[in-house]
């Protein structure tokens, strides 16, 4: 009994071919639309859909397969003896394999369109076909992906036909699509930030070597719909991409984003190690360098500005697994060769989260990102910040903003100097952050908090060390304690109304 096939694709890549040899394996070939016009340009016998539906196509194609003669066909039982009967009373014959991928409303959704303009790339006959025929899989063969034609190929000319493993497999890739298709679809036509159903859209990028661990399989997923930095980044050279490499990359490239001037910032173990703004790039990475020039080392340094050839030069002289920026000198890319292992980021997109993730076991936080620095900045002591320290707080608490809680940065001149990161309390924190810039400075210097303080013990500590000013948050009930040990240390403090915790 000759079987038959429904090929109907947006992406007509390899389709001709792949109908031809549908052909020879004595397949009849209907279609529709512009597959079918494809079809019969490249000389393949095939037959139009409304052959089968005995209907035209009507609404500019909205409408040709959502027809009883082509879902019966497709659902039909095979070992249902009812369900085959009613296909012989009503003339339908059985469609044993469908070939169909859906309009791109994946790569639309990243453009400027209207709304109106978007809808027409909802797919709807493609989506009903596939899960029918994925529904089907005991019987009926869905191909949802160029990819999988040789697949399906070499299986029939070995077999004669698919398996049934492969079939399942097949409906199993088709509910994956159509699940994500549809998670896209609704992110965008969604205004509730929070829905009923947190369904979000991702393609897999690539495979990873393994996760944060060799013995952890890992893989990386890009969104759909949004864009984002990391999203279509660019390796100029180097070895493959890292679990941890991503995440630190993230981190890095997040920190120099928040700065207009020339910014450099090094990231080790998902933590800040050094960052700086300065006049001229090899400066500022210099500046970050001399934060912590232990942990920096086999770290991943991060540039907001085109990389030249002096700056290259410098990065050369430590181990570093990453340098990242949006543009790089020819010359700077000739440098970086001589570390053939090295990885080389281009950056290509603006950063796009709005919305922060983490999963938990057996769910998932949803909150929106962390794109501020202050709701209400104030001095609350007698003395007032210079010019100088408030642009020093200012920066201080750009960096703090990605530093694991407890939290605290010390800086002079724009330059981070030490940083007090991931400490059970805020004391703690704070003298780690002040002993190691006290290393290498110890006049002028100022201090900020990811937190209020739940103590004066921070700031009697900092007036004991030298710091000038401090920025923090503010909002604990003995906020006053602290605003009046600062009065008494002649510190400025400056409070932010905003509270930074990272975890």
């Amino acid at each position: 009994m000759q079987k038959t096939a429904l090929l109907s694709v947006s992406d007509k890549t390899g389709i001709a071919e792949f109908a031809k040899f549908l052909q020879s394996k004595n397949y009849r070939l209907i279609s529709t639309g512009g597959t079918f016009k494809h079809l019969v340009e490249n000389g393949v016998d095939v037959k139009e859909v409304n052959t089968v539906t005995n209907f035209p196509e009507i609404l500019d194609g909205r409408v040709k397969t959502l027809h009883p003669n082509v879902h019966g066909g497709i659902l039909a039982r095979r070992s249902n003896e009812n369900d085959m009967k009613t296909l012989e009373e009503k003339g339908i014959d059985t469609i044993d394999m469908v070939v169909v991928n859906l309009y791109p409303f994946f790569e639309n959704a990243q453009k400027e369109l209207e709304l109106s303009e978007l809808a027409e790339f909802i797919d709807i006959g493609g989506p009903t076909m596939l899960r029918a025929s994925a529904k089907s899989f005991f019987d009926v063969t869905v191909v949802s992906d160029p990819a999988d034609y040789e697949l399906v190929k070499s299986e029939m000319e070995k077999d004669g036909e698919t398996s049934f493993e492969t079939r399942k497999a097949l409906a199993g890739k088709v509910f994956n699509l159509t699940s994500a298709y549809d998670a896209a679809i609704s992110q965008k036509l969604l205004e509730d930030k929070f829905p009923p159903y947190y369904t979000i859209s991702y393609k897999k990028n690539m495979d990873l070597r393994y996760g944060e661990n060799p013995h952890q399989s890992a893989a990386y997923y890009t969104e759909t719909t949004n864009s984002g930095a990391l999203k279509d980044f660019e390796q100029l050279q180097g070895k493959e991409m890292s679990f941890n490499n991503i995440r630190d990359l993230d981190l890095a490239w997040k920190v120099v984003c928040e700065f207009e001037q020339t910014a450099c910032c090094a990231v080790k173990h998902s933590t800040p190690c050094g960052v700086a703004i300065s006049e001229n790039l090899l400066d500022a990475y210099q500046k970050a360098h001399d934060c912590d020039p232990i942990s920096i080392f086999g770290g991943i340094v991060a540039f907001n500005k085109k990389v030249d050839k002096a700056t290259a030069e410098k990065c050369n002289e430590i181990f570093l697994e990453i340098v990242v920026a949006p543009e790089f000198d020819a010359d700077a890319l000739e440098v970086f060769k001589n570390k053939k292992n090295l990885r080389v980021i281009k950056i290509n997109s603006d950063l796009g989260d709005q919305m922060h993730m983490v999963q938990v076991d057996g769910g998932l936080l949803v909150q929106d990102a962390d794109l501020q620095i202050s709701d209400d900045l104030k001095t609350v002591t007698d003395k007032e910040p210079t010019q100088e320290q408030l642009s020093d707080l200012d920066f201080a608490m750009k960096v703090i903003k990605h530093v694991k809680s407890n939290a605290i940065v010390v800086a002079k001149d724009k330059q981070a100097l030490g940083v007090g990161t991931g400490e059970t309390n805020r004391i703690w924190a704070a003298q780690q952050a002040i002993e190691r810039a006290m290393e290498k400075e110890t006049e002028g210097l100022v201090l900020a908090s990811d937190a209020f303080f739940p103590f004066r013990d921070v700031v009697d500590f900092a007036a004991e060390k030298g710091i000038t000013a401090i920025i923090q948050p503010g909002g604990s009930m003995r906020d006053q304690e602290s605003i009046d040990a600062a009065n008494e240390h002649g510190i400025a403090m400056v409070t932010t109304g905003m509270r930074h915790f990272l975890h």
